[in-house]
């Protein structure tokens, strides 16, 4: 899990790979290792004037070859009835262009106070279905690319 809360970062001024190894901030450093060992991404977001959060494109921006050839999966929410969709679309082509392309479906939650109990368990039956077959959906990218990547990447 990468809270861009928990681990800050700074600005993009420069990337991580920019860095030589010892001079890189180390909140850095951990969330390179996490992004590397990774075999796909879960990308939980909220929307922010109609798009991703700032705190959230600011981390994605600080990495690259960490995402190479590896799935995403979108999951977006909001208080009112558009369940973040907006912000998942943008999203959407930010992960392609990083490398780490995103599976079809998506996993939107609108009215997302409205959706959870206090535990976090689904409210309504249909979120409980449909994540079964959004996260069988990812699992089953994750395996296809890892092993891909286990024969060998384009680059």
């Amino acid at each position: 899990l990468i809270d861009p809360l928990e681990l800050p970062l700074p600005l993009i001024d420069k990337m991580f790979k920019e860095y030589d190894s010892q001079n890189a901030p180390e909140n850095m450093k951990k969330i390179a290792k996490i992004l590397s060992n990774a075999d796909g991404f879960l990308i939980i977001t909220g929307e922010y004037n109609h798009s991703v959060p700032p705190a959230l494109k600011n981390l994605l921006d600080h990495f690259q070859k960490e995402y190479f050839f590896k799935p995403s999966a979108i999951v977006s929410y909001s208080a009112g009835n558009y369940a973040g969709v907006r912000s998942a679309v943008h999203l959407r082509a930010i992960l392609g262009e990083l490398g780490t392309p995103s599976i079809s479906s998506m996993f939107p939650i609108a009215q997302v106070q409205n959706a959870f109990d206090d535990q976090g368990n689904a409210l309504d039956s249909f979120y409980e279905n449909r994540s079964k077959r959004f996260i069988d959906e990812f699992e089953w990218y994750i395996k296809a690319l890892k092993n891909a990547r286990e024969e060998g990447v384009p680059y």
